[in-house]
């Protein structure tokens, strides 16, 4: 049985001597793994498709454990200007990672999360916005369509309207004073409505952020991810942070 759906290209693993398994994360059927045959060969009709951060159309035939790509057709690659800058680089890796962890049922419909990683990877590709930004505001948005969306002003705990002054990734966000527990950090005000406006994408107000609040809030997001995901993302350590 044959089907055909659009897709990102999230990584690709050696098989045999020509073939590799791809991860794809696509519109319709969510994370997809599938064998390209003979796409190491350098007869190969779609091997520079079918590499990490391309938009491709393709077609599958049902596999019983993997599926088989019989057809691509690239709708656009952002590896080339992400890959001329190494923040750009870094930041994507760690947007193709989460994007994998996140969906965790294969073959199951993720529209939400499709879009919103291919929207960051195209904002990333025409540097429109700073990579730094890119990453944070996805990482938070891309938390929040798979329920974990982190509260930035109200008590994540009793629900207290804020603003509050702590904050605890292992809570779920902001914490009153009467909730906070011990560990939980003390952010600046400016910090936490960065916070915010990353996860509503108010891009004028993450754009006129402070230097060190920016920096601040990004600590607060890779804590956040990573408490969520209960174990670390592995490219998240090697993106480039640098002044926006």
């Amino acid at each position: 049985m044959l089907y055909r759906d659009e897709a990102i290209v999230l990584r690709t693993r050696k098989l045999g001597e020509a073939d590799r398994i791809i991860t794809l994360l696509t519109r319709q059927h969510g994370l997809v793994r599938a064998v390209a045959k003979g796409v190491r060969r350098t007869t190969s009709k779609f091997g520079s498709r079918l590499e990490p951060f391309t938009h491709v159309d393709l077609q599958l035939a049902v596999g019983r454990n993997l599926d088989t790509i019989t057809q691509a057709e690239a709708h656009g690659s952002y590896a080339a200007p992400l890959g001329a800058d190494y923040q750009c680089y870094t930041a994507g890796t760690a947007m193709l990672e989460t994007a994998e962890r996140l969906v965790v049922e294969e073959r199951e419909p993720a529209v939400q999360q499709f879009l919103l990683l291919l929207g960051a990877l195209r904002a990333m590709a025409s540097g429109e916005r700073a990579a730094g930004h890119v990453l944070d505001s996805y990482l938070l948005r891309s938390l929040a369509v798979a329920g974990y969306a982190p509260s930035c002003s109200d008590c994540a705990h009793c629900g207290r309207e804020g603003p509050h002054r702590w904050f605890n990734p292992s809570m779920g966000g902001v914490l009153c004073a009467t909730c906070r527990i011990p560990g939980s950090a003390s952010p600046a005000p400016e910090t936490l409505t960065l916070l915010g406006a990353l996860l509503s994408g108010d891009w004028p107000v993450v754009e006129a952020a402070d230097p060190r609040h920016v920096r601040e809030a990004s600590g607060l997001v890779a804590a956040f991810v990573q408490w969520q995901l209960e174990r670390g993302l592995r490219s998240l350590p090697y993106v480039e942070r640098a002044a926006p």
